[in-house]
């Protein structure tokens, strides 16, 4: 379990590619830079997809975890 305090949270479990990946953007877009999102998916494909959105975003993926079917992810919003 992380310690890093989010921000707000995303809950993108039963979603499916491409969706968590577009709530994702959407709910960083609302939040200041510095800020953290932490984003819950079930979908095992999130965990490459969120790689290459942090990458290709500068968004930085602060932490990430996973267990019991869900993927846990705590993004950096890019100033």
């Amino acid at each position: 379990m992380s310690d890093i305090t989010p921000t707000q949270e995303l809950d993108c479990r039963k979603l499916n590619c491409p969706l968590p990946i577009l709530k994702t953007k959407k709910a960083l877009k609302s939040l200041d830079a510095g800020d953290v999102l932490k984003v819950v998916a079930t979908d095992p494909g999130s965990v490459a997809d969120m790689a290459a959105f942090s990458r290709r975003t500068g968004n930085e993926i602060l932490d990430q975890s996973e267990g019991g079917g869900e993927y846990t992810f705590f993004f950096r919003k890019a100033g």
